[in-house]
């Protein structure tokens, strides 16, 4: 994220050095960033989008799935899951089926060309942090991940597993290119 999506560093005091809070908010953004710029390596090289295959992840590892499951394990809203759905049957790497006994539920599957896109492409940032995380001490690697947990729980990120996921129009409209 940058300024001109419209959010802003904390303003730092001149002469000090960044307070902490400032240094996570900033590597927050910049890890956002660092998975925007994935995403849209991804989809240059894949033609989908780190959404997109996310979701046919989820189809893959747990199909034939509805799209309300998929909404739960991809952390996004069902009407998101269902304009990712489109695309992907589009591009022919999912298929939609009805229910025979409950009309009312359609299954997702992952065509034979989503599992192979699935097998040879990682998941996105995935290879960048699993070498850098290689290098770490065992120590490191448990700390950073503490950390990280400790942050999404002072947030209150951490009840998003139990919720139903929300649904953010921009990032709505950013999946939908």
């Amino acid at each position: 994220m940058n300024t001109s999506e419209g959010v802003r560093p904390i303003p730092e005091t001149p002469g000090e050095p960044p307070r902490s809070e400032e240094r996570i908010l900033n590597a927050l953004r910049r890890l956002i960033r660092a998975a925007d710029m994935d995403s849209r390596r991804l989809a240059e090289e894949s033609d989908v989008t780190g959404p997109q295959l996310l979701c046919l992840m989820a189809i893959v590892d747990h199909g034939p799935i509805t799209a309300t499951e998929i909404a739960r394990h991809v952390h996004v809203s069902a009407s998101t899951v269902i304009g990712i759905l489109d695309r992907l049957e589009q591009k022919g790497l999912a298929q939609r089926e009805r229910d025979d006994e409950d009309r009312r539920l359609v299954h997702v599957e992952a065509t034979p060309d989503g599992r192979a896109l699935v097998a040879r492409t990682p998941y996105p940032l995935q290879s960048a942090l699993s070498e850098a995380f290689r290098n770490l001490s065992a120590e490191e690697q448990e700390s950073m991940a503490a950390t990280m947990e400790r942050l999404v729980s002072l947030v209150g990120a951490d009840a998003l597993d139990d919720e139903p996921p929300l649904e953010v129009e921009a990032s709505a409209r950013r999946l939908r290119r």
